[in-house]
Formats: C-alpha cells, sequence, structure tokens
C-alpha cells in the first residue's frame, strides 16, 4: 500500500499574526495554516482567547528555531481592572469577589506597581498552559484540581501606567488601570495584575491585554486573519507567501556568519568546519547563524573549545 499523501505545500517562513480576540491562538495558527495550504505549522508563545496582538507562526524549516521566540521578551498592553477578583485572573473567569476601591488613586496604583520591577518572582495562574505531570494548568483547574506551583524568577524590564481611570469616572465605579510592561520569557500580566490587587487590597483582573511586540517583531507589521481572508479570496495560497519573514527570523539575535561552498557541504554532512570568523563572532558555546556566500541559509551552529562550529540545527 502506497504512503497517504501529506496534506500541504512546504511552506517555509514566519508569519507575523495580529491575533484577534475570541479565540485561541491554536485556532489562529489552524485558520493561518489553513490559508496558506501549509504541511507543518506552529505558533511560539500561547496567547490567551481574550487577548490579542503579535503571534509569530513559523512554517515549515522555521519551526526548528522556534525556541528562540519562545524565550524572547515580549511587551503587553493591558488594562487592570480594580475592585474584583476573578477565578482566572482575566474577564473570561467568574467573578471571586468584589471589593470598594473607589477610594483608590493614580499616587496608589504608581506606589504600588514599583515593588514589581525588575527581578521579581510570580506564583503561575492555575489557568496557565504551564504543565504539571504532562497536563497544562488550565486543564486541571477546570476540573476544580489546584496544584502546588513554585514560584519563578521573571525580569520586568518597564512597567508603566499609561492611564488611570478613576471609579468615579467608570459607569460600573471600579477605577481601571491602562498600564505597559515590557518582560521576560515566562512572565504573567494576570499575575502582575492579580498582585497588584493585592497590594492594593482591593483584588484585580486583566480586563483587556494585547501583546504588542514578541522578540525582534512589532505589531506594525503583523497582518490580520480577516486581511489575509480578503487578499487571498479564491485564489492559490502562494498569494499569501509574500508576507512570510525568513526562516532564520527567530534567531535574527544569534551573529551570522558567511561559509564557503565547501565548508557548508561538510558542515551539512554533520562535521564541524573550522573557519577564522569564529574568533570575531563569539565564544565556546555561543550559537551562530550560519550561510552560504550565495545567502542561503544553513541553520545554526555551536562554537566549539577548538575553535570551530559544529552544526546543531540543520534546514533541509
Amino acid at each position: 500500500m502506497g504512503r497517504r499523501p501529506k496534506w500541504g505545500r512546504q511552506v517555509d517562513g514566519v508569519l507575523l499574526l495580529n491575533k484577534p480576540a475570541g479565540i485561541t491562538a491554536n485556532d489562529a495558527l489552524q485558520k493561518a495554516k489553513r490559508l496558506f495550504f501549509a504541511n507543518r505549522a506552529g505558533h511560539t508563545g500561547a496567547l490567551d482567547p481574550l487577548a490579542t496582538g503579535v503571534l509569530p507562526i513559523c512554517f515549515g524549516e522555521a519551526t526548528k528555531f522556534s525556541q528562540y521566540l519562545l524565550d524572547a521578551d515580549k511587551r503587553y498592553r493591558s488594562t487592570f481592572c480594580l475592585g474584583m477578583t476573578t477565578e482566572t485572573g482575566d474577564a473570561d473567569g467568574n467573578v471571586v469577589s468584589t471589593s470598594d476601591a473607589s477610594g483608590v488613586t493614580e499616587a496608589q496604583v504608581r506606589k504600588a506597581m514599583e515593588a514589581f520591577r525588575g527581578t521579581i518572582r510570580q506564583v503561575p495562574s492555575m489557568y496557565s498552559a504551564l504543565k504539571y505531570n504532562g497536563q497544562p494548568l488550565y486543564k486541571l483547574a477546570r476540573q476544580g484540581i489546584e496544584v502546588e506551583r513554585e514560584a519563578r524568577e521573571v525580569e520586568i524590564y518597564s512597567y508603566e501606567l499609561l492611564k488611570f481611570i478613576p471609579g468615579a469616572d467608570s459607569p460600573d465605579k471600579l477605577p481601571r488601570a491602562e498600564i505597559e510592561v515590557h518582560c521576560s520569557k515566562g512572565t504573567y500580566v494576570r499575575s502582575l495584575a492579580e498582585d497588584l490587587g493585592k497590594v492594593l487590597g482591593v483584588g484585580a483582573f486583566v480586563e483587556k491585554l494585547h501583546r504588542s511586540a514578541a522578540g525582534p517583531y512589532r505589531e506594525e507589521d503583523a497582518v490580520t486573519l480577516d486581511e489575509l481572508t480578503a487578499e487571498r479570496g479564491d485564489g492559490q495560497a502562494e498569494l499569501l507567501d509574500h508576507h512570510l519573514l525568513p526562516a532564520d527570523s527567530p534567531a535574527s539575535g544569534l551573529p551570522k556568519m558567511i561559509l564557503t561552498d565547501d565548508s557548508g557541504y561538510y558542515l551539512r554532512q554533520g562535521q564541524p568546519v573550522m573557519d577564522l570568523q569564529v574568533y570575531r563572532l563569539g565564544d565556546e558555546g555561543d550559537m551562530v547563524r550560519l550561510f552560504l556566500e550565495s545567502g542561503e541559509f544553513l541553520g545554526v551552529g555551536e562554537i566549539t573549545d577548538d575553535g570551530r562550529v559544529a552544526p546543531r540545527r540543520l534546514v533541509k
């Protein structure tokens, strides 16, 4: 019996998607995958259904380098609603408690935010995608199961109050804090909201969340599913390929090394190669992006202790 043909076409590159609210990151991934008729794709860092914004989707060979985006820092804009807590820490959860937050002032919010800059420790939410014994925490939470979670260190590079709306100026009398945060991987904005609410003594949850940047990618360069759908129309998927960023772009922060065709040949055979560029590009253990003189991307290599570069993840 012949092998079943693989669905879709080989597509290599990164789509910078502006995810809409109301769908999961995986829903957005599957819609993009169908639009591009791609046989392999993966997203880099989940966004909750509530959240919008930058969702890099790696197609084909670009999936080999998605870890660099998972490890990258992120930027968010969010609205925290003060005076109420929810099961999930965001607007999609059931209300757990309410407090009188009418007396909270902008000065108090700014003062409370100071404690959450720099290196801080966060306890991941039970409604996060973090796994416990192979199960995402949010699946356990939906079953009414709560497990012990260890606090983890994250880095908050900046945490700014963009606007404060007093309770007296809100229809529901709940104050809002519109914030912008630049943070390391593993930071949970809902935890920032909940912890801020605890310091203020009134509780808080994430009402809105928008990711404005992920690693090297910015929202101004992102495209929406509606725009992709309209552009493709009844045409072929290839009409959308111009939106794809190069397969090496997730690793764009790594130094670039140009190899001769001979060195590229041996590298593709799995052999470390010697190159004088090694001595100016990094030290032992550092990773580099590898290209041929023609501009063809080969993959990522690691500088060895003897001054060579060894292949670590190559494209086909």
